[in-house]
């Protein structure tokens, strides 16, 4: 291609054809994978956040079970109560709502 206007309008548009090819073949290979989870943990936690944040701590994972089990939470395979995602795990005490949290959101990424 000759270096004037015209050329290089060529390959600008050349490019952008080719940009649009990749995208639409990334789409397609992506296509059969599972979306992502969300990156708020509110979003995954759901209404469980807002309960975690009033609860009084410290608290265990039984009080936690008590008072907070059939609250559902977003996993990779679904949505799971609180006392599901908890069920496998030793009583242990949280000093906090993010202790919770961080804990809750490390389960569920398994």
């Amino acid at each position: 291609m000759a270096d004037d206007k015209q050329g290089r309008d060529e390959q600008a548009d050349d490019e952008e054809r080719r940009q649009r090819e990749r995208e639409l073949e990334e789409a397609r290979t992506r296509g059969d994978e599972a979306e992502p989870m969300r990156d708020d943990p509110g979003g995954r936690l759901g209404d469980l956040d807002d309960a975690l944040q009033t609860h009084d701590y410290p608290a265990t994972t039984d009080e936690l079970v008590e008072a907070h089990g059939d609250y559902e939470i977003e996993t990779q395979d679904g949505e799971e109560s609180l006392e599901e995602v908890l069920a496998a795990t030793e009583n242990q005490t949280y000093d906090s709502a993010n202790d919770v949290r961080s804990r809750l959101l490390g389960l569920i990424h398994r």
